[in-house]
C-alpha cells in the first residue's frame, strides 16, 4: 500500500469514529442542571427591559452607593478615572478623539444595568441587590443629564429611557445570532 493511500484510508477511518467518540460515556461526572439552578444562571437583560428583576431606585439614593462603591475607580463625578470615564464624551463620537462614556456612546440603559449587576463593583462583582442596582444605574444616568433626580428606575420605566446614541447603532440581522429570549 503507498503513503498517500494509507493516509486515506486512516483518514476515512478516524472519520467514521469521530460519532462514536462524541457520544462516548460520561464515566459518570457531573450531573443535568435542574430548572432551579438554570433559572439562577440565566441573568442576562435585552434592551427591551426583558429579563429585568422586580427592584427600584432614585439617583437620590445611587449618589450614595456610587460614593461608597464606585469613586474609588470612576472618581466622584465619574470623569476623573482612573478606570472607565463615566460621564461627557456627547458629541465626540465622530471626531479623531471619541470618548465613549455612558452618556455618549451605551445605546441601552437595560445594558447599563446589567453591566453593573454582573460586574460592579469591580473588588464584590454580582453582589448589589436589585434595589441598589437600580438605584446606581439611576445615578449613573443622572450625572449624564439622562434621567432626573427623582425620576424612578425600575422593570418599566428603564427600557423607556432614551439614551442619547440609541440610534448609533446598526441591528445584527444575520440569521445564526438569533434573536429570540422570551
Amino acid at each position: 500500500m503507498t503513503v498517500s493511500r494509507t493516509v486515506m484510508v486512516l483518514a476515512i477511518a478516524m472519520g467514521t469514529f469521530n460519532p462514536v467518540i462524541a457520544q462516548s460515556p460520561t464515566f459518570g461526572l457531573g450531573r443535568a442542571p435542574h430548572a432551579g439552578e438554570l433559572r439562577a444562571i440565566d441573568i442576562d437583560v435585552l434592551p427591551d427591559g426583558r429579563g429585568l428583576p422586580p427592584g427600584r431606585g432614585t439617583a437620590d439614593a445611587g449618589k450614595t452607593i456610587y460614593a461608597a462603591r464606585c469613586t474609588v475607580c470612576h472618581g466622584a463625578t465619574g470623569k476623573e478615572g482612573p478606570q472607565d470615564v463615566l460621564v461627557g464624551g456627547q458629541g465626540t463620537l465622530n471626531t479623531a478623539k471619541p470618548l465613549k462614556t455612558v452618556g455618549s456612546y451605551w445605546p441601552y440603559a437595560t445594558t447599563l444595568w446589567d453591566y453593573i449587576n454582573r460586574s460592579m463593583p469591580f473588588d464584590h462583582p454580582a453582589t448589589l441587590p436589585a434595589d441598589q442596582v437600580y438605584a446606581t444605574t439611576a445615578y449613573v444616568l443622572f450625572i449624564n443629564g439622562i434621567i432626573g433626580e427623582r425620576d424612578v428606575m425600575d422593570q418599566d420605566s428603564l427600557p423607556k429611557v432614551k439614551m442619547p446614541n440609541r440610534t448609533g447603532f446598526v441591528p445584527d440581522t444575520r440569521p445564526d445570532v438569533g434573536h429570540s429570549k422570551k
